[in-house]
């Protein structure tokens, strides 16, 4: 379609959404769940609103300790060269939107800083609208923002292409790659483009990382060499350089609070940490730490910030948990004598048909508290103590959960109901 004419239809569709009367054409998925968001948030679809620009000072701070820093010869190199001729300019944004660094056509910067895209400026989805910036950060996957498709009237003139870069050390999100330019620049491969360049510059970082992992192993591997028992070399994200006395692994969870000293590492137990230039040696105690495991708190008290804590003979720490692990421990603080795959299928989904997802999500757990968590049937190993700390209000229980079993909780027809749990042997309800 030609772009003039896509544009005056996205602009039927766009009003028809907003008036909530049946559109000429259905809006993109990704698109609607975007306009849904901004009707919820109450972004005005008319009214340009802007937040306060980062100082020169601010932005220089953020790209200093921003990984993207690392990569932006290889976005430079594989988007610039195109740019001018395409009438188009590089926008690169931290994870909270805020853009860190343009380039490109001068004729279309100059266009940029009328709409307020420039280095500095606050592009979260929230506060500008639907957008290639913002949305791709929500949508946590490439996104193509066309002319009407932006929720804002003032963007219609303009189109982006935004993909987020992930860290390939944790699966962090660091933020976004984005090519921007008024409408007439428009192409269909502009996506597909911008994605593959996003990826070659998490190559760029996993390149990297595995080159710090090969600095780290030169200076380890001679000290294990000379060590006796159980040992391992890992990188600050615990990712392994080298191993003695035990079968390698590829990453080891790390404890928030982490430090030399004897420190508690879930996987391994009771470890001696040293510092190595350029990560830590563990030194793992002959005991297995799994048995020092006494206590566990698992805190389901506030919305959106659920965590497990196991405290042992050695210390204690602790582990954020996301909702489909919140939901699994609490399941399972609800039944001592534990829940096959199929029972906590049904638990979860109302279908015990979906094993392989529970099997999976339980495989991810037990690998940040192994020790704690038990297998056939699931359930807190016997000779720890767990304690469930509910939310006073049942209703705030795991709030967006669907989970039939937490669904009945909320209702408050099982469990008591708020404050924390009974300390006593066993699970406390």
């Amino acid at each position: 379609m030609d772009p003039r004419e896509a544009a005056r239809l996205l602009k039927g569709v766009r009003a028809a959404a907003l008036a909530g009367d049946l559109p000429p054409a259905a809006p993109r998925p990704e698109i609607a769940a975007s306009w849904r968001r901004m009707l919820d948030g109450g972004v005005h679809p008319d009214r340009d609103a802007r937040s306060r620009m980062l100082s020169a000072a601010e932005t220089e701070e953020r790209r200093r300790v921003s990984p993207l820093r690392e990569v932006l010869p290889a976005l430079r190199e594989g988007l610039l060269p195109a740019l001018d001729h395409a009438l188009h300019i590089m926008v690169v944004a931290d994870a909270e939107g805020r853009l860190l660094w343009r380039e490109g056509h001068a004729s279309i910067l100059r266009k940029a800083d009328r709409l307020g895209f420039a280095v500095g400026a606050h592009w979260d989805e929230a506060v500008v609208g639907t957008n290639g910036v913002g949305t791709a950060l929500v949508a946590r996957r490439p996104v193509q923002v066309f002319s009407a498709e932006h929720f804002v009237s003032s963007h219609h003139d303009w189109t982006c292409a935004g993909a987020p870069v992930r860290d390939p050390r944790d699966g962090r999100l660091l933020g976004v790659v984005d090519v921007s330019g008024p409408l007439a620049t428009m192409h269909p491969a502009t996506l597909a483009w911008v994605t593959s360049v996003a990826r070659l510059a998490e190559r760029e970082l996993r390149l990297r990382h595995l080159e710090s992992l090969e600095r780290l192993r030169a200076v380890a591997a001679p000290l294990l060499a000379r060590l006796p028992g159980r040992a391992l070399a890992v990188d600050p994200h615990g990712w392994t350089a080298a191993v003695t006395g035990l079968a390698p692994v590829e990453r080891v969870p790390l404890p928030k609070s982490f430090g030399p000293g004897r420190v508690w590492v879930p996987q391994l137990g009771d470890c001696a940490v040293e510092p190595l230039p350029g990560g830590w040696l563990l030194r793992i105690a002959r005991e297995p730490a799994a048995a020092g495991a006494t206590r566990l708190v698992l805190d389901v008290s506030r919305p959106g910030s659920w965590s497990a804590t196991v405290y042992g003979a050695a210390g204690s720490w602790s582990q954020d948990l996301s909702p489909r692990h919140a939901e699994l421990l609490f399941l399972l603080a609800q039944s001592p004598g534990g829940r096959s795959a199929a029972e906590l299928s049904a638990e979860l989904f109302g279908d015990p048909g979906r094993t392989v997802t529970v099997r999976a999500e339980m495989s991810r757990v037990r690998r940040h508290l192994a020790g704690v968590l038990d297998s056939r049937p699931y359930r807190f190993s016997r000779d720890v103590e767990v304690e469930l700390v509910r939310p006073r209000d049942p209703a705030a229980l795991l709030p967006h959960s669907t989970a039939p079993s937490v669904v009945r909780a909320r209702l408050g027809r099982s469990g008591p109901r708020g404050g924390p749990g009974r300390r006593a042997a066993g699970v406390v309800p």
